[in-house]
């Protein structure tokens, strides 16, 4: 088997390291440096040529590095590797950027996560891992190489399978595209609870940002529901849910999405009478919720255990 070596880019390091101590490896070196005219360089320390190396960058914006930036800095190193003669070079992106905008809603609209995939396409990149894409059919036909999806599933599923033991619970999608996801929540939380769970969603249209749709098909009345999302951007999406569930009445009502980005009107989600919780993952740290804020309504489950898992599964053929 070739060697394993870990890269974790500056501001996703600390997600990186704690990957690398799941492996039971140390993270590889490398260098970053900036100029002064914005552009930037990253080179490994380590020799790597005839491994298989590992890149795990975050590809969300924050203050001083937009979505745009990682995601050059993380094709850049990428490229770096090939050159420095890596046998395998795969491209770890807990959050992956441009997901959403997989294809066109509107005439000329452009298809950009498919843009996103030529350029790691381009660089040589032979493999692309992500945890809980927007679409997962969209996210595997965009690449010409081969994708791994990590499920936020089974993190969500033993989180609340501990929480709600005994409790009557559904799963439900806010909205009809992402049934799926909901039931893969549902499978995962009813073999870990050994109980029996139900399955709804909410119809939802959207044209020029206005959000419609008020049927809830499935039935939540008296029962504990869990609202399952991949993304939180406004929360917009979720109130609206957890606002039909209490109308239909559901006891409880809890939501979980893989990445918490809590733009906007995200201290009013939290805030939010409607929801007793949110279970978010830290593909992105909650950098943009004041500190304290709603204590004990946030939690922030850790996904390195999945990635290292995924990691082991692709170095091992897997």
């Amino acid at each position: 088997m070739r060697p394993l070596s870990l890269f974790g880019l500056e501001r996703s390091r600390e997600l990186a390291q704690r990957v690398a101590a799941r492996l039971e490896i140390a993270l590889a070196r490398h260098e970053e440096r900036e100029f002064e005219d914005g552009e930037h360089k990253a080179r490994p320390l380590d020799d790597v040529r005839g491994h298989d190396a590992y890149v795990l960058h975050g590809l969300y914006g924050e203050d001083g590095a937009s979505g745009n930036d990682k995601l050059c800095r993380l094709l850049f190193f990428c490229g770096a590797l090939k050159d420095a003669g890596a046998r395998c070079v795969t491209a770890v992106v807990p959050y992956l950027c441009y997901a959403r905008k997989d294809r066109r809603t509107k005439p000329r609209d452009p298809i950009i996560t498919r843009y996103v995939a030529a350029m790691f396409e381009a660089l040589g990149i032979d493999r692309v891992i992500a945890l809980e894409v927007h679409n997962l059919a969209a996210f595997e036909n965009a690449f010409r190489i081969p994708t791994v999806r990590i499920e936020a599933a089974p993190l969500f599923a033993r989180h609340f399978a501990g929480q709600l033991r005994g409790e009557s619970v559904v799963a439900v999608s806010p909205d009809a595209g992402g049934a799926k996801r909901a039931e893969q929540f549902r499978r995962a939380f009813e073999e870990l609870a050994a109980a029996a769970a139900g399955s709804a969603y909410m119809e939802k249209y959207r044209s020029s940002g206005v959000v419609s749709g008020e049927i809830l098909a499935g039935e939540v009345g008296g029962r504990t529901a869990v609202i399952i999302d991949d993304l939180i951007s406004t929360g917009g999406t979720l109130v609206r849910a957890a606002k039909a569930c209490r109308a239909a009445g559901a006891a409880r009502v809890f939501a979980a999405a893989a990445h918490g980005l809590f733009i906007g009107g995200a201290a009013e989600l939290l805030a939010e009478p409607a929801l007793d919780g949110l279970v978010v993952t830290d593909t992105v740290p909650p950098f943009r919720l004041a500190p304290g804020i709603a204590p004990g309504r946030l939690a922030v489950l850790d996904s390195s255990e999945a990635i290292a898992e995924a990691i082991l599964a692709c170095h091992g053929g897997g």
